[in-house]
C-alpha cells in the first residue's frame, strides 16, 4: 500500500451489516486464511495450537467480525509443512478450543479452514510414503524439506481412499464444532488436493474422478456435501482460486471449467449448498507482480476474461455469499463493495501486521507495515506473531 491516503472508511459500505447464514456480521472485513506455522509439536506430525495461537487469534477478534483460521490438517498424513495445527487429535480440538473461546469473548466468530495437501507433502511428512494425488504428476521444483518433487511422484488415489478422503474431511468438520467453530471452509485452492482434481494439468485420470469437466469436479462436490451433511450447510464455506498458478496448475479454459462447479454449486439442495464461497483475486500470486499475473493469464492462457465477477454471478443467483481476497488495500476495497462485485473482503498480511485492523480503517489510522520475514517459523514464535502493534491515541 504506497502513500494511501487515509481516508476514514467508517461510513462506506465496509462496515455495513451483513447476514452470513444465522450470523450478524457487523462489518464487512474478515481474516484471509494465512499459514503462520504456529502449532506445538506433540508428536510426528502432530501440532497443536496453544495460547499463543489464541492470543493471535483473539487479538484480532472484533464484535460481529469474521476470522478464517489458517488451513488445519484433517488427518495425520494430510499435512504438507512444519508447525500446522490439525483437528484430528483430541488435544488438537481442546487446543482449538482456546482459540474459539478467545474469539467469542469478544463477540466475534471463526471459521477453521480444513485441508489436504495432496501431492504438496514430501515423504519427509508422510512417513517416508508417497504423496498422493488425482494423478502422478509431481509439481515443479522442490518440497519445504528440499527435496525435488520429480524425486518422488505422487500416486493416484484409488476410488475407495477418495472416498475415505470425503469422510475424513466431513470428521473433521464435526471436530470443529466440537472445538467451538461457528463452521468450516473447505480448502478447494491453491493447488492442493481438491484443486489437484480440478486442474486438467495434473489430473488425467481415466475413471469417474478424471477427463471430463464433470468428473473432476466429483471429489470437491462430494466433499462440500459430505461436509454439509456433517454440520450444516449454514456453517460450511469453500475457498477456491480459478485464477491460480501456485503448486504448478494449469488449466485449459479456467473460466469455463470453474463456471461449471459454480453451476453445480448453485443447483445443490439447499442442506448441501454452501452459505459462501471464497474466491481468490486473479491478480494475485506468490510469485509474480499483479501486472505481470493478469497479463500471464490473457497472454499465455488465452483466457477472455480473468475477473472473479462471472463466478460471483452465477453464485448469486442462489444467495450464496461471495468473499473475495487478494491484494486489497486502502484504496480498493470500498469500490469492491459498492460495486456489487463481492459481499465480504478478506485481508491476509495487512491483518498480521494490524490487529486492530477493522478500527484502523473505520478510523483512518495508517497501518503498521508486515515483514514478510516473520511470516512462518519465527524464534521466538512470538516474533511478528503476537507483538503487532494495536494503535493508541496517546502513543
Amino acid at each position: 500500500m504506497s502513500s494511501p491516503n487515509y481516508v476514514p472508511l467508517k461510513d462506506t459500505k465496509l462496515f455495513a451489516p451483513f447476514k452470513l447464514g444465522n450470523y450478524e456480521l457487523q462489518h464487512r472485513i474478515a481474516l484471509a486464511p494465512c499459514t503462520r506455522m504456529r502449532g506445538v509439536k506433540e508428536s510426528d506430525g502432530i501440532y497443536v495450537p496453544n495460547d499463543l495461537v489464541a492470543e493471535y487469534y483473539g487479538q484480532r477478534a472484533t464484535k460481529g467480525g469474521l476470522l478464517i483460521t489458517e488451513a488445519t490438517d484433517i488427518s495425520h498424513y494430510a499435512g504438507g509443512y512444519p508447525g500446522i495445527p490439525g483437528i484430528f487429535t483430541p488435544s488438537q480440538v481442546e487446543g482449538w478450543k482456546k482459540v474459539t473461546d478467545a474469539v467469542h469473548a469478544k463477540g466475534g466468530y471463526i471459521f477453521l479452514q480444513i485441508w489436504h495437501t495432496g501431492r504438496a507433502s514430501p515423504p519427509s511428512f508422510l512417513g517416508g510414503k508417497s504423496p498422493v494425488s488425482s494423478s502422478n504428476h509431481p509439481m515443479e521444483d522442490s518440497w519445504i524439506d528440499g527435496t525435488p518433487c520429480d524425486s518422488s511422484p505422487p500416486r493416484p488415489l484409488t476410488v475407495d481412499e477418495i472416498r475415505a478422503i470425503v469422510q475424513d474431511f466431513a470428521e473433521a468438520a464435526k471436530r470443529a464444532i466440537q472445538a467451538g467453530f461457528d463452521g468450516v471452509e473447505i480448502h478447494g485452492a491453491n493447488g492442493y488436493l481438491l484443486e489437484q482434481f480440478l486442474h486438467d494439468n495434473v489430473n488425467d485420470r481415466t475413471d469417474e474422478y478424471g477427463g471430463s469437466v464433470e468428473n473432476r469436479c466429483r471429489f470437491p462436490l462430494e466433499v462440500l456435501k459430505a461436509v454439509c451433511d456433517a454440520i450444516g450447510s449454514d456453517k460450511v464455506g469453500i475457498r477456491l482460486s480459478p485464477w491460480n498458478y501456485f503448486q504448478s496448475t494449469r488449466d485449459s479454459n479456467r473460466l469455463e471449467h470453474w463456471s461449471y462447479l459454480c453451476e453445480q454449486i448453485v443447483n445443490l439442495p439447499s442442506s448441501q449448498r454452501p452459505v459462501y464461497v471464497h474466491m481468490v483475486e486473479a491478480r494475485f500470486d506468490e510469485v509474480l507482480d499483479e501486472q505481470k499475473k493478469v497479463e500471464s493469464l490473457t497472454e499465455n492462457d488465452k483466457e477472455p476474461t480473468v475477473s472473479l465477477l462471472p463466478f460471483r454471478n452465477i453464485l448469486q443467483r442462489a444467495g450464496i455469499a461471495f468473499f473475495s481476497a487478494g491484494c486489497f488495500n486502502w484504496e480498493n476495497t470500498v469500490p469492491k463493495l459498492e460495486s456489487g462485485a463481492t459481499d465480504i473482503v478478506c485481508f491476509g498480511r495487512w491483518f498480521i501486521a494490524n490487529p486492530d485492523l477493522p478500527q484502523r480503517l473505520a478510523d483512518g489510522i495508517p497501518l503498521t507495515k508486515y515483514d514478510r520475514s516473520t511470516f512462518y517459523l519465527t524464534v521466538p514464535p512470538e516474533k511478528g506473531y503476537i507483538d503487532y502493534p494495536v494503535y493508541s491515541a496517546t502513543a
